[in-house]
C-alpha cells in the first residue's frame, strides 16, 4: 500500500503529464484505442521526434506502455482505468470551468491559474 506522501508523489506527475496539451492529445487518443507512433503523429499533426519525446515523458509517469508487435512497437494507456479517470477529470474540469469563466475575475492569464 502506498503511503500518503508517495500517492501525492503519483497525483503529481500525472499532473505534469498532463500539463503539456500534447500529452493530453496524445492519452485522449490513446484512450480510444492503441496506437503506432507513425498513426499518432499523423493524427496529431506533429513530426515523430516531436510525438517520441512526449511518449517517452508518457512513459517515464507510468501513463502508457510500448507494446511489441512484431518489428513494430504499439503504445496504449497503462491501465485500463486511466481510460476512466481521464474521462471523469475531463468532464469534471471541464464543468468546473464553465462556472469559473462566469465568476473569474481575473483580467490575464497571469493573474488565474
Amino acid at each position: 500500500m502506498l503511503t500518503i506522501a508517495t500517492e501525492i508523489e503519483v497525483l503529481a506527475r500525472f499532473g505534469r503529464a498532463l500539463a503539456d496539451p500534447i500529452r493530453c492529445r496524445i492519452l485522449v487518443a490513446l484512450r480510444e484505442a492503441p496506437a503506432h507512433p507513425a498513426e499518432l503523429a499523423d493524427l496529431l499533426g506533429i513530426s515523430r521526434t516531436r510525438l517520441s519525446n512526449h511518449l517517452a515523458c508518457l512513459r517515464d509517469c507510468g501513463l502508457v506502455v510500448a507494446v511489441p508487435v512484431g518489428r513494430r512497437t504499439r503504445y496504449e494507456l497503462a491501465d485500463p482505468r486511466l481510460g476512466h479517470a481521464l474521462d471523469d477529470l475531463r468532464t469534471a474540469v471541464v464543468a468546473v470551468a464553465t462556472d469559473a469563466d462566469r465568476t473569474c475575475a481575473a483580467t490575464t492569464d497571469e493573474d488565474c491559474c
